[in-house]
């Protein structure tokens, strides 16, 4: 009987211990967005970029909170501090040239996001969503209006 009991206490003592070995922690992440903007303005007015932000910002200081859904403190958050200072700006080339749609500067604007995002992975980054739209008026004789996407990134904490 007592060696019963010992053999069900070194099996459970063996079973606790291989269960807590196997348990793992939930990653955290941290996340950061990509953005290109492509214009479509011919003959190289327009300014093509790819954004990226260099800079931690707490977005807690600009957050107000509503508690009847119609009075805001939103005026008392200063938009000046919103602006970050330090972000990475890589130029693009307009999607049109005099003549049109330029399919030369559309296959290099895709060589530069491609090694954008292959050195992103790189450094751990993981892309998770892609999100893009376009602004134009389109009204007669045009011929503004940006193509903009945003790359939404992640990698774990370390």
């Amino acid at each position: 009987m007592r060696k019963s009991i010992y053999l069900i206490a070194a099996l459970a003592v063996v079973i606790t211990t291989i269960s807590v070995s196997f348990k793992t922690e939930e990653p955290k992440y941290e996340y950061r967005f990509m953005t290109t903007i492509e214009s479509i303005i011919p003959m190289g007015i327009g300014r093509s970029r790819i954004i990226l932000e260099q800079e931690d910002i707490d977005p807690e200081i600009f957050a107000t909170t509503r508690t009847d859904g119609h009075t805001s403190a939103q005026g008392n958050v200063v938009r000046s501090k919103l602006k970050i200072k330090n972000f990475e700006e890589t130029k693009l080339l307009n999607f049109y040239s005099a003549v049109g749609i330029n399919f030369q500067n559309i296959a290099s604007n895709d060589a530069i996001i491609s090694a954008k995002l292959t050195q992103l992975g790189l450094m751990g980054w993981e892309l998770v969503h892609v999100a893009s739209g376009v602004e134009s008026d389109a009204g007669k004789d045009d011929g503004q209006g940006i193509f903009i996407t945003r790359y939404t990134l992640k990698r774990k904490v370390q």
